[in-house]
């Protein structure tokens, strides 16, 4: 029986499996199942609440942050699988960040801070691209709170882009934050700090330490961050927190709240007390209320001062202008967030059980009128507080953030006390539903619940701690991501999700539809730039090329080659190995590994990426496809010779075959690539009758296929021309290889003839 008919008789047998599988598994009832498991009818409500049948795909996307690992996870909703981590402030192997060359470039953009190499990130708060204060699906920002830096992510390619590092902060928890339709993104300090880089003792706080908020220029045509034209404004030395921009009747405002406006310096080592009794004895902070607007326009009139070669608006220019106020807020607040609508801003103070109600209006108008109870030390006019001050909703112990339901006036808030999640009406300032999750509730994320449309349906909870919800796995546990059904008047908690990847801060949720990304890139592309990589190749162009000291190979991967197969180099050589995958399969990704030498490459469909290394070791080093790609994933090798310097071939035999092929081994080979090719062109005969044209999937799987049959007909040749010469070694390999692109074709036009069968393809007439 030849290899085409086995297979045959393989796909028979699975389907008979599946069948036999499928009664088998009907004899069990729901109530046998629930009964086996201890299930209650709730358990199985809620299990069908967030079940994702096999094929099928989640309505919302969420993007988390990583915290200590420096990455972002991206996971579904109401399933709760992770689809992926990215790559942002820290290398990510599987995705070849921070190996080959051009990732290399995004993380040395922003990871040489004071002379060090930076080796983490603590990613804290993801935002969204917006337009016209909606999220769009184009970008997604991240901030680092250790070195303060942000990062823009391409949604085209969940791939990081740039990361930039602010000039002036020490510190930061308060980023990334965007306008509403992503002209500025928004980066406040956390600590106060000295804005120089100079050294300034601790005795001199209140003189020299300054918080700032940043806003950074984003150029949306570019999908960069434009440092040169972004600027900071200066801040009393407050520990600044969170922030928010207005949108409708408050777009061109922005808010900013603080803790510690007490300015107390700790010091226990000096008889003091601890910051965290000096931090917290009053009964309010501030929120600042900053016209970002106004500040824009200082800026560019060059009112600005630089500090570090960035422009600064200094605390006197921002009170003179009119750019700057301060409202007193409950203490230790941790989330500022504005209403869908705009007009409302709502603030928690962790040490107060209440949440309060903003009204931008009133606010407006104390402004307008002059109206302030006085200024801080600084210079700051300070509102009063009750003259601008909607509804105070007592909501329970903890509060922390808000989030916005698609109902109108209809709020949830996290009460890290409590361990619970408010449901709650900011307009009419009541209380409609209360709800445990476990355990200490961080942020919590409801869907684009932070737009000027929020999607509702569901709330999730970032808890801090998981204590007894997972099987233990060591002192250190996973946090606790929990859905819970928003749709009813009653939230429902449905799933534990453990989280096993850094501390993850904060989330944000955008439904699926309006993501657009790449499912292959279009041939030779540098990921990183969007742009035709210059070094990248077609099939038959690869080359390596040479000069005193350096090698460059100019390569391809494809299903199951690495072109070149053998690289000689010498010991000493710098070598630079760049590599296209000729795929243009969907999910069709290669990877590029060379052992004992840190290269790690991932190759998507028309990606071409580089990996540059000093072969500084003489030996003989394998190098591989790390991603299991096709059958013959494991033949998928090359070897990297680093001959020693002064080497000089010796004359040696010519190598030995491992194996002796006959005219017979050659013959039986031709017959069975015969039957294969009958199989394909059955295929190609479904695939061609019907309107296959219409399916742009289908299209590029075709043209995938095609290239693969005009590859075996290329082998095909060589191998019939050694045939003529009786040549049966080569003859026989060159068969194989023909048979080898034939599986691959076969392979891709099965999965399209599946795609073409499962979406309703039509007979052509």
């Amino acid at each position: 029986m030849n290899r085409s008919m086995k297979l045959a008789t393989l796909l028979a047998t699975a389907s008979f499996g599946v069948l036999a599988a499928a009664s088998a598994w009907s004899a069990e009832s729901l109530q046998d199942v629930m009964k086996r498991r201890g299930l209650n009818e709730k358990d199985v409500l809620a299990a069908a609440k967030t079940y994702t049948p096999t094929g099928k795909r989640d309505e919302f996307l969420v993007f988390s942050s990583g915290g200590q690992s420096g990455q972002v996870l991206v996971y579904g909703i109401p399933s709760m699988r992770i689809l992926k981590y990215i790559g942002v402030f820290t290398p990510e192997p599987w995705q070849g960040y921070g190996y080959d060359d051009e990732s290399k470039r995004i993380l040395d953009e922003g990871s040489s801070i004071d002379g060090r190499k930076v080796l983490f990130g603590d990613t804290h708060h993801p935002a969204l691209s917006e337009t016209d204060g909606d999220y769009d699906g184009q970008y997604l920002f991240i901030n680092d709170k250790n070195f303060p830096r942000v990062a823009v992510i391409d949604l085209r390619d969940f791939e990081t882009k740039q990361i930039v590092k602010n000039p002036i902060l020490k510190s930061e928890h308060g980023g990334t934050f965007v306008s509403p339709n992503t002209d500025y993104i928004i980066e406040a300090a956390q600590y106060p700090a000295p804005l120089e880089d100079d050294f300034v003792p601790l005795e001199q706080f209140n003189e020299k330490y300054r918080g700032a908020v940043t806003y950074w220029r984003f150029n949306r045509e570019k999908g960069r961050i434009e440092p040169e034209n972004s600027f900071s404004i200066e801040l009393p030395p407050y520990s600044q927190d969170l922030s928010d921009f207005g949108k409708g009747p408050s777009d061109g405002w922005s808010f900013t709240n603080s803790f510690c406006s007490e300015r107390y310096v700790g010091g226990i080592e000096r008889g003091r007390p601890p910051f965290e009794a000096g931090c917290s004895a009053k009964d309010t902070d501030f929120l600042h209320v900053v016209n970002w607007k106004k500040a824009e326009e200082l800026f560019k009139a060059g009112k600005g001062k630089k500090i570090n070669g960035h422009v600064v608006i200094d605390l006197a220019t921002s009170v003179k202008e009119g750019v700057l106020f301060l409202i007193p807020e409950p203490k230790s607040p941790h989330g500022v967030d504005v209403t869908p609508d705009g007009k409302l801003i709502t603030v928690s103070g962790k040490l107060d059980s209440h949440t309060t109600v903003y009204s931008f209006d009133k606010i407006m108008a104390q402004v307008k009128a002059g109206k302030f109870s006085g200024k801080d030390e600084y210079g700051v006019p300070i509102i009063d507080m009750a003259s601008v001050v909607h509804k105070q909703v007592e909501l329970g112990l903890g509060p922390l953030h808000t989030q916005y339901d698609a109902k109108p006036c209809v709020a949830y808030t996290s009460l890290y006390v409590d361990s619970m999640l408010a449901k709650w009406d900011y307009c009419e300032g009541k209380v409609l539903d209360k709800i445990s999750i476990h355990y200490n509730i961080g942020h919590l994320m409801a869907m684009e619940g932070d737009t000027v449309h929020p999607k509702g349906k569901y709330v999730v909870a970032l808890n801090k701690l998981a204590i007894d919800r997972f099987n233990p796995v060591g002192p250190l546990h996973p946090q606790n991501h929990q859905l819970i059904d928003a749709s009813n008047d009653k939230m429902q908690l449905l799933y534990d999700m453990p989280l096993p990847l850094g501390e993850p801060h904060y989330a944000v949720a955008i439904s699926a539809d309006k993501l657009k990304p790449h499912i292959r890139y279009p041939h030779g592309t540098d990921s990183r730039t969007e742009e035709k990589h210059p070094a990248s190749v077609r099939a038959g162009s690869e080359r390596i090329e040479r000069k005193p000291g350096k090698v460059e190979v100019f390569g391809s991967v494809i299903r199951s080659h690495i072109t070149p197969e053998i690289i000689e180099v010498t010991e000493g050589d710098e070598v630079t190995v760049h590599l296209t995958n000729l795929e243009r399969a969907q999910d069709e990704t290669h990877g590029f590994a060379v052992s004992k030498h840190n290269v790690n490459l991932s190759l998507e469909p028309g990606k071409t990426a580089s990996a540059t290394f000093k072969a500084n070791k003489a030996g003989v080093y394998p190098y591989y496809c790390t991603e299991f790609c096709s059958a013959l994933h494991l033949e998928m090798e090359g070897y990297l010779l680093v001959q020693p310097a002064n080497y000089k071939a010796a004359e040696t035999a010519k190598a030995k075959e491992g194996v002796a092929y006959t005219q017979k081994d050659y013959d039986g080979r031709v017959k069975a690539n015969v039957d294969t090719q009958k199989v394909i062109d059955s295929v190609v005969g479904y695939i061609t009758s019907v309107n296959y044209k219409d399916f742009p999937p289908v299209v590029a799987l075709v043209e995938d296929a095609t290239d693969q049959l005009n590859f075996a007909k290329g082998a095909k040749e060589k191998s019939e021309d050694f045939a003529k010469k009786a040549d049966w070694q080569n003859a026989m390999l060159w068969a194989e290889q023909w048979f080898q692109y034939q599986v691959k074709a076969a392979d891709i036009g099965l999965r399209a003839k599946t795609y073409l069968e499962q979406h309703g393809a039509k007979k052509v007439q």
